[in-house]
């Protein structure tokens, strides 16, 4: 990687579902050891970045590069061996495996393999409730613990950077802190993260600079010590009182 490369750059991305557009020709980019947010409504785009740039979707149109190389064309599991990880929202987890083995399997890549017991002793000592119930069926993990292990299976990957898609949707505030505080942890170590999320206050407690999307385009960016007004944010996206 070229020392002033970007970890990940998206040049006009364009994708969808079916014959309908969602990303309407989207460009961003993360910086090395960068943390960066995506915030706004739900169904403007966020979700389909994500699995646009990890090849889940083909994108119709645009550029992604990772770590200073296309992966364009590149399959969703080749993109994971070269180091860029997607974590997703819904929790697509074996549910009659065990936590052992689910995180054992994530590591399936030749770099992965290598790296694996040093990870899996980096996972169970960030989430002490996965090394307790090690042997547990994921089935009867709660939401929590599912998406403890979901980012678990991430880390058992080893990557090179991570890409997380609500982390925290549908969890206690007390889950949310412990997820933040893994977060903040994980990114401490130099992996780069692209971050979406619902909840603005946890959103900004943990990224450098936030994107805002808006009917699948940037609609404005917020860099690092920019003023943020999170009630004018929240308007933005979802009405304001006064207008109703």
């Amino acid at each position: 990687m070229n020392d002033n490369a970007k970890a990940l750059e998206v040049l006009d991305l364009r994708a969808g579902y079916d014959a309908s557009d969602v990303l309407l020709g989207m460009s961003l980019h993360v910086g090395p050891k960068e943390r960066v947010g995506l915030f706004g409504p739900n169904g403007h785009g966020k979700t389909t970045l994500l699995n646009a740039i990890s090849r889940v979707i083909r994108p119709r149109q645009g550029t992604v590069r990772f770590m200073g190389e296309s992966i364009e064309g590149l399959a969703p599991q080749k993109i994971v061996a070269r180091g860029l990880v997607h974590v997703p929202q819904a929790n697509w987890l074996f549910p009659d495996m065990q936590i052992m083995e689910i995180l054992e399997l994530a590591a399936f890549t030749e770099r992965a393999q290598e790296e694996m017991k040093t990870n899996l002793d980096y996972v169970l000592n960030l989430f002490p409730r996965l090394a307790e119930r090690r042997q547990q069926q994921c089935k009867t993990l709660s939401g929590g613990e599912r998406q403890m292990l979901s980012i678990g299976v991430g880390l058992m990957c080893a990557p090179r950077m991570l890409m997380l898609d609500e982390p925290t949707f549908g969890l206690s505030p007390k889950l949310k802190d412990e997820l933040a505080e893994a977060i903040a942890e994980i990114s401490s170590r130099g992996i780069p993260l692209l971050l979406v999320e619902q909840d603005i206050a946890f959103i900004l407690s943990l990224v450098d600079r936030m994107y805002l999307v808006d009917h699948g385009e940037i609609s404005r960016e917020i860099s690092r010590g920019g003023e943020v007004d999170h009630q004018e944010i929240m308007d933005m996206y979802f009405g304001s009182e006064s207008a109703s």
